[in-house]
């Protein structure tokens, strides 16, 4: 566990709530997510439900980013419609920003108790997929003969 507290960005909050409350309209959009890059930009995302599954707003967030040119981000917050207020990642998408954003952190919590937590305090004992992956150089054509 993390035994450095990080600050919790409420200007980060603000900016999820703020689009839970104006973007997300009935049962496709439900959650907003808000992330801080590392350059200090606030990018948002909203959810895309739908029966057969769909991404949520963390998932969205990331290929937002990266289309605006954010490769790193710092914080991420993700929020309810109808003043649900901060939800944390499920089990997925705390995967997902585990292997994109190691470093990344998350806010948590509800009320007067948010915490900022690293995702890695949120996953622990994971499994990195990076870990995983073998280099190039180490591996050998198959023979096709």
């Amino acid at each position: 566990m993390t035994t450095h507290p990080h600050p919790v960005d409420h200007e980060l909050i603000q900016a999820a709530a703020h689009v839970a409350r104006t973007r997300c309209r009935g049962d496709n959009h439900t959650m907003a997510a808000a992330a801080r890059a590392r350059d200090g930009r606030i990018i948002t995302a909203v959810n895309a439900y739908h029966f057969t599954g769909g991404p949520c707003a963390e998932l969205v967030l990331v290929g937002t980013a990266a289309a605006q040119g954010a490769y790193e981000l710092d914080t991420i917050v993700a929020v309810g419609d109808r003043d649900r207020g901060v939800v944390p990642p499920c089990g997925r998408c705390r995967q997902v920003l585990l292997d994109y954003f190691p470093a990344l952190k998350v806010i948590v919590g509800a009320g007067d108790h948010l915490r900022t937590a690293s995702i890695t305090d949120l996953l622990p004992e994971s499994y990195v997929w990076a870990d995983h992956q073998l280099d190039a150089e180490q591996t050998t054509p198959l023979s096709t003969s």
